[in-house]
């Protein structure tokens, strides 16, 4: 079954050279989960620290659930993620390095549950954004001529 993609951080891709990936759960109250499934989620400007050997996803924004009764969350509430303490580990010691963070990339639905696939990230510089924009721009150069010729 492949996964359904809510939300991603394009900007990530950007800002960041993303060193190594993960998948974790994620707590969440029911009006969130309802929310989440309409697509009421922004992960632009979120990223993840550790408090008290945990990981906790801060800044990621849930919109209120449209149908809500009484019973309503806050949407910047601090949202715990959820690893096996092997991977908590793993996380701690790569970001100990310096110059590494951690940046959610996205969001998704992954067999009737909410994921989130996160990232060790290493901050670019602005040449090496520079960099990535035109080896982006020969690329599509190349594929356009190679288009035209077939």
């Amino acid at each position: 079954m492949a996964n359904k993609i809510i939300a991603t951080n394009r900007k990530a891709y950007h800002n960041y050279h993303i060193l190594k990936k993960y998948e974790s759960g994620i707590v969440l109250l029911g009006s969130e989960v309802k929310s989440i499934r309409q697509g009421g989620i922004s992960i632009k400007e979120s990223y993840i620290r550790f408090i008290k050997n945990e990981l906790f996803a801060i800044g990621m924004n849930i919109s209120e659930y449209s149908h809500q009764g009484y019973a309503a969350h806050d949407p910047q509430r601090v949202k715990k993620l959820l690893l096996n303490k092997k991977e908590i580990f793993d996380v701690k010691e790569s970001i100990d390095q310096k110059g590494h963070t951690i940046v959610p990339t996205s969001v998704y639905l992954k067999n009737g549950k909410i994921k989130v696939e996160f990232g060790i990230a290493k901050g670019k510089k602005l040449w090496d954004k520079r960099k990535d924009k035109m080896d982006k721009d020969i690329k599509r150069d190349i594929d356009r001529k190679l288009k035209g010729r077939i």
